[in-house]
């Protein structure tokens, strides 16, 4: 579970995040969606404790996220494909990532066949597809058996194969009793699998509410999410 108070960001004069409350819950997939530049990736390096608010609280589990200390121990955190030495394999890549966090190295192989890149598990990163990339950020996610999982935007570069494995893998952490938290901007796919719904505009939660209360039975997502954000490029 993520419990958020009173938590605000600035960079110099600029409010980039007001959120006075915020919990996602467990056992759910909840999407976070925002027009690019309200505060998505910047709300989950706050919850992930890489950048640290101006003020309020962020507790995963219970436990207090601080910037710059260690990651709770039950979060597991993808938020950039790019984050990647192209000249370490993925083995190798989850095997450090293993080792930092004292997580036991026969975790290695387990999320390399969960996440379905045994068979180019000793293949460089820089000769990896994006949505091969993809899948080793969500394999390091997991290493730690998360009680909380965040993913940004982990459907880009991913084939249809690739998306419907993905929302397999969410539905089954969910049922599993894992708080999982999600941005994306297809809406499609979001319909097909939330169970709840995070809707920032500039910089504040316009919605937070289950799927079902947001979207009226024969109403689209995709047009509840425009009533609350307004038509795309209005200012």
């Amino acid at each position: 579970m993520i419990e958020i108070e009173g938590l605000t960001l600035r960079y110099g004069a600029a409010t980039v995040l007001d959120v006075p409350e915020l919990t996602v819950a467990d056992g759910a997939v909840t999407y976070l969606l925002g027009l690019n530049g309200t505060g998505k990736t910047s709300l989950l390096r706050c919850v992930s404790g890489v950048l640290a608010p101006g003020a309020g609280s962020i507790r995963v589990d219970g436990a207090p996220v601080r910037a710059g200390h260690s990651t709770p121990p039950n979060l597991g955190v993808h938020l950039d494909y790019r984050a990647f030495d192209p000249r370490h394999t993925a083995r190798r890549h989850l095997r450090w990532i293993a080792r930092a966090r004292g997580i036991a190295g026969s975790r290695v192989a387990a999320v390399l066949r969960l996440v379905d890149l045994e068979s180019v598990a000793d293949r460089r990163l820089g000769r990896y597809s994006l949505g091969m990339l993809q899948r080793v950020g969500i394999a390091a996610a997991l290493l730690g058996e998360p009680r909380t999982l965040i993913l940004d935007e982990p459907v880009n570069g991913l084939d249809i194969a690739g998306i419907l494995w993905l929302r397999e893998l969410l539905r089954r952490l969910a049922s599993d009793g894992v708080c999982v938290l999600v941005t994306s901007h297809l809406l499609d796919e979001v319909e097909r699998n939330a169970d709840a719904i995070v809707v920032l505009g500039p910089g504040r939660v316009l919605a937070a509410e289950p799927l079902a209360a947001l979207v009226a039975p024969g109403v689209r997502l995709e047009d509840a999410y425009l009533r609350l954000t307004g038509p795309v490029g209005a200012s």
